[in-house]
């Protein structure tokens, strides 16, 4: 379109060669046109190129506030008496009209200390509402005057002020640092929180069904991904950490086997402590401080961004998607993370022992399967299947109760890993108590 728009004191005004009244209009706030040659008041199109279309915007009339009547009060002295007689809106928005609300209230509470009693009027009062009423009612110290003159609908503003003083403003303290307390909000807690364990493990075989039926449609992916996440990446830190340990307790046990003469014995303690205990525990330990912290934060960024939420109302299940692939991806790398940090202490005891006692790694390598018995191992393995479960369902577990809030997530993410840390523990213990006639 040819032309310009100008102004012309706030209207839009159109020129150009296209006149702008060419189309119909549609429905606008008031259209006119000026008077031009050729153009005729009232008509859809113009005989002229360059008519002038005039649109005239009628400005919004608000309705004015009713206007308040400033606040105030007349005090009259008479044969030992005194007489206040409050006058104008008492009102929250007279009072901050007059920006003197706290003067008024100092001199109505002076009036009030006064030892011979003022007598109060409110009938020259033209609106009373709660904050007006709240003021008053500071100023007499929480009680009418004895000598009062107020309207029945007066008297109701007071009596529900001082209702709620007596009873809606009251604040129940709790003492949190109560011993009977605390148990109580932790029995309470440790209840919800195993509640919603169950809830999540009887979700998770219901999932677990649904992929054993239709595996084709299963979430492979985030499996695969998951895998890579949990245990490739942990190699590193799990085999450093194996490798010293095994120097650790190599060098413990040296020294104290040397005095009584039984050097060739660090071969059983070394290997029945890494392959059944020591392995699967420090594996344990550290997917859930490295992998267990990485799932309860990013499901709980996605509640923070309200990714849970959007797959919810996509109809996509939190259980098939989030949680199964993470249980399984960590069923399978725990017992592969397990031998090959078994592998890793083990060579660092071989180490150990061949710069304290001088035991070759063939002599340690061939005495190795005598000394401990395969079921140990398989104990160990089995151990490792059950630690990434357990830590799969706490870290996601912590991540699905994150608020979404920020203090939340590193709140969740730490209970995570320190409860993560101790369920290891007393599986460890439970699995030590049920065989320990096994392998031994």
């Amino acid at each position: 379109m040819r032309g310009k728009w100008t102004g012309m004191g706030g209207i839009a005004v159109g020129t150009g060669g296209i006149p702008a009244c060419n189309r119909r209009p549609r429905q606008m706030p008031h259209c006119s046109r000026a008077a031009r040659p050729g153009m005729r008041p009232g008509t859809a199109r113009s005989r002229q190129p360059g008519a002038w279309l005039r649109i005239e915007t009628r400005p919004s009339h608000r309705l004015p506030l009713e206007r308040q009547t400033t606040p105030d009060f007349q005090i009259t002295r008479g044969h030992g008496t005194v007489s206040v007689q409050l006058r104008g809106d008492w009102t929250a928005l007279a009072l901050a009209g007059c920006r003197q609300a706290r003067q008024l209230r100092a001199q109505l509470h002076e009036l009030a200390q006064a030892p011979d009693h003022a007598q109060w009027s409110l009938a020259g009062v033209e609106r009373l509402d709660h904050i007006g009423g709240q003021l008053l009612w500071q100023a007499w110290n929480g009680a009418l005057p004895q000598r009062l003159e107020a309207s029945e609908g007066q008297r109701r503003v007071f009596e529900r002020i001082a209702a709620v003083q007596n009873e809606g403003w009251k604040k129940h303290m709790v003492d949190r640092f109560n011993p009977v307390t605390l148990f109580g909000a932790n029995v309470l807690s440790f209840g919800a929180q195993l509640g919603n364990g169950i809830t999540m493990l009887g979700q998770l075989a219901f999932d677990l069904l649904r992929f054993a039926r239709v595996p084709q449609r299963g979430p492979w992916r985030e499996i695969s991904a998951n895998i890579y996440n949990v245990g490739y990446k942990a190699l590193g830190i799990t085999a450093l950490v194996g490798f010293l340990i095994g120097i650790v307790l190599s060098y413990l046990s040296a020294n104290q086997l040397r005095t009584f003469g039984a050097s060739t014995f660090i071969v059983n303690i070394l290997g029945m402590a890494v392959i059944r205990e020591l392995g699967p525990v420090l594996a344990a330990i550290l997917i859930a401080g490295r992998s267990g912290s990485a799932i309860t934060a990013q499901i709980g960024v996605m509640r923070v961004t309200e990714e849970l939420d959007a797959m919810r109302v996509m109809g996509i299940s939190h259980g098939f998607r989030l949680i199964m692939p993470r249980v399984i991806a960590l069923a399978i790398a725990m017992p592969l993370l397990v031998a090959w940090t078994d592998v890793m202490a083990l060579a660092g005891g071989m180490l150990a022992a061949r710069m304290q006692l001088g035991i070759s790694a063939t002599f340690f390598l061939r005495e190795l399967p005598d000394a401990v018995p395969v079921a140990n191992l398989w104990l160990g393995l089995g151990k490792g299947v059950v630690f990434g479960i357990l830590i799969a369902l706490t870290a996601c577990h912590f991540g699905l109760r994150i608020k979404p809030n920020t203090q939340s997530l590193g709140e969740g993410t730490t209970a995570s890993v320190v409860t993560a840390i101790t369920i290891v523990i007393l599986a460890d213990a439970v699995f030590a108590i049920l065989f320990k006639d096994v392998g031994l």
